[in-house]
């Protein structure tokens, strides 16, 4: 985490430069709890997170042009993942709320 240990931080050395504006220490629990819930289901951790953002109506947007076709395949078959209470739990627990960053 925070580490330039994924492939996107090894092909995206600018990415650095936002890491510390978009995502705090608190983050790094809920992406590993995505993680483990991914695993468990031996999916890609992608397909968890779009079925927890199909759970909450209020999200308006799951996805916005797909740039590879993997990207459109985990999000439909998120539409067959039905997640259960204590995933979301554990999901939506160790987040803390921010102020929205904006930029311009």
């Amino acid at each position: 985490w925070g580490q330039g240990d994924t492939a996107r931080a090894s092909t995206s050395p600018k990415t650095d430069l936002f890491e510390n504006a978009l995502w705090l220490a608190s983050d790094k629990h809920v992406v590993d709890v995505l993680e483990q819930i991914a695993l468990g289901r031996d999916v890609p951790m992608a397909q968890i997170a779009l079925a927890w953002v199909l759970k909450h109506p209020v999200i308006s947007s799951l996805l916005v042009g797909p740039t590879k076709t993997r990207h459109l395949v985990d999000a439909v078959a998120a539409l067959d993942i039905e997640l259960s209470d204590d995933e979301i739990s554990a999901l939506e627990d160790p987040y803390v709320p921010r102020t929205p960053t904006y930029f311009r």
